[in-house]
């Protein structure tokens, strides 16, 4: 990582990569610290070294944690994870205001909903149950179904990600640490949720791929698993304000998408 930042000069430097997702996060939680902590900091540091107009960063949903006032809120308190993964994103967040209060680097951190789509993790729910309903074997459901999610596909995730990379931030002069906004900050520092705005309830997220399928699930419902969040909801007000753009993609359409893509995917 240093000798890329030694021999290329960067306009911006937008960071998606990371050790994701929830449940590995309980297998092998160093995985996590090595790729998301150590991992962070060289990229912090190849932007400070060089000078980086504009960092962009993936943070997650997850950061949110127990909290249950919905829509979830940049401007609100998440200082209560549930899951090692979230946090180390909540993590990135705070060592990337640090470098931005330091070394004035601007930084803009984008909370991911539950992003789907092409070429997706194939760990990510979505995956197992199409894999698993066009092979014929049950799904597992967890807390029994009870679940939302504020699903955003992955062409609106790029949108906002292509949109923000020219927003560069500057300090919020009415930041008051009186009463500290956590979106906003007295340095160049910002934080934006990248979410559909439209909690699906998890079976009707079911009821779709079987219809887009044409085949019944057989559902295997079994308890919440530990770091699970019931429900996520992104309020976009803070994009939409800045960028003027919010995520629109409707579930039936993302799904068909997906299901087209897989089918390809699979024949090679």
């Amino acid at each position: 990582m240093e000798q890329l930042f030694a021999e290329h000069e960067f306009d911006r430097v937008v960071h998606m990569a990371a050790q994701a997702g929830v449940r590995y996060s309980l297998e092998n939680p160093h995985a996590y610290v090595e790729s998301n902590l150590v991992g962070f900091m060289n990229v912090l540091e190849g932007c400070r070294h060089r000078n980086v107009p504009h960092l962009v960063f993936a943070s997650s949903s997850s950061v949110y944690g127990a909290n249950t006032l919905m829509p979830f809120s940049v401007h609100h308190n998440v200082d209560h994870p549930v899951s090692l993964y979230a946090a180390t994103k909540k993590a990135n967040e705070l060592m990337a205001h640090v470098y931005s209060s330091l070394y004035k680097i601007p930084c803009t951190g984008l909370r991911f909903f539950t992003v789907y789509g092409p070429w997706g993790r194939p760990d990510m729910a979505y995956f197992l149950f199409t894999d698993a309903i066009l092979r014929g074997k049950p799904i597992d459901v967890y807390n029994r179904g009870a679940m939302k999610r504020d699903f955003t596909y992955i062409d609106d995730i790029i949108e906002g990600v292509v949109r923000v990379m020219d927003l560069i931030p500057v300090p919020n002069i009415n930041w008051s640490g009186d009463r500290p906004d956590p979106g906003t900050s007295f340095a160049p520092y910002k934080i934006y949720n990248i979410g559909n705005n439209n909690p699906v309830e998890l079976m009707q997220f079911i009821k779709t791929l079987e219809n887009t399928l044409g085949i019944k699930a057989e559902k295997n419902l079994l308890p919440i698993q530990p770091g699970d969040v019931t429900a996520t909801f992104a309020d976009m007000d803070d994009l939409i304000k800045d960028v003027g753009f919010k995520p629109s993609t409707p579930i039936q359409e993302g799904i068909k998408k997906f299901i087209e893509w897989y089918k390809e995917f699979q024949k090679e």
